[in-house]
């Protein structure tokens, strides 16, 4: 099944990728799904309406399109997530494009990089964005010690708290390296990924959206960063794209484990 929230308690296998910054990255998969139906048909009285058969054909379908799918249409539902966040220019930016659309996503934020930017975490819980922990520095936390790992993920949930109030329930380790041990010691859902985008790999927005929307499915959690200016473009070119196919943009915590 596609869609990552795993558990590794619970039994799941260890996540591991290579690094994200010039090595590698792999998505692993386990977990959730949600969908819906939803839609409506166009009255008898379009059949009606005054003016030219251009005219009625013109009007019956905008109406079409302000009032979505039809009866029976399934809605696709995906999470778009970004890592590594927040970054001075390209998250307000991506945040302003989010705000637009309408759509919500899950930040995983790296605690040394709030400091000075405090004002944008405040905005993403503001504007209903998931946030998660990204822990504090990008490196492979099974190799760093349990006790550091764990004062890391801390020390982030703290400074999340402390400006949003909430302290993250969800976690994302760098390179998706993580253990049981680890799972067990933070308390914390581990949430990994669907699709890879490699976004951070092409820095190329017409190649990261193409692998995107190519490879997506109902249900899939996408790997993203906000910290490059093609990510940002790509990353709202795919939710254009895929709002226009009818899918709908959850947080991680919206979807449903089977």
């Amino acid at each position: 099944m596609r869609g990552w929230k795993s558990s590794f308690c619970a039994g799941v296998a260890t996540a591991f990728c290579l690094a994200a910054f010039g090595t590698g990255a792999v998505g692993w998969s386990a977990g959730d799904r949600i969908g819906a139906g939803a839609g409506i048909e166009v009255g008898a009285a379009m059949a009606k309406s005054t003016g030219t058969r251009g005219d009625r054909q013109e009007s019956m379908e905008a109406q079409e399109q302000q009032k979505g799918p039809k009866a029976g249409t399934e809605i696709k539902t995906v999470a778009l997530t970004f890592d590594d966040g927040p970054h001075e220019e390209w998250t307000p930016a991506l945040l302003d494009g989010l705000k637009e659309r309408g759509v919500k996503v899950t930040f995983f934020l790296m605690g040394q990089n709030i400091p000075g930017k405090e004002a944008i975490v405040e905005r993403m819980a503001e504007e209903g964005h998931l946030i998660g922990n990204h822990s504090y520095q990008h490196i492979q936390l099974t190799r760093a010690g349990t006790e550091e790992v764990c004062q890391a993920i801390e020390r982030t949930g703290e400074m999340i708290r402390g400006l949003t109030g909430v302290k993250p329930q969800y976690v994302r380790p760098p390179y998706g390296d993580w253990n049981e041990e680890l799972e067990c010691q933070t308390g914390l859902t581990t949430v990994l990924w669907d699709v890879d985008s490699l976004d951070w790999k092409y820095r190329d927005q017409s190649r990261v959206v193409e692998k995107v929307c190519r490879e997506v499915a109902d249900g899939d959690i996408i790997l993203m960063h906000d910290i490059f200016q093609t990510s940002k473009d790509a990353a709202l070119d795919i939710v254009d794209r895929l709002q226009a196919d009818g899918w709908q943009f959850v947080t991680v915590d919206e979807l449903q484990v089977d």
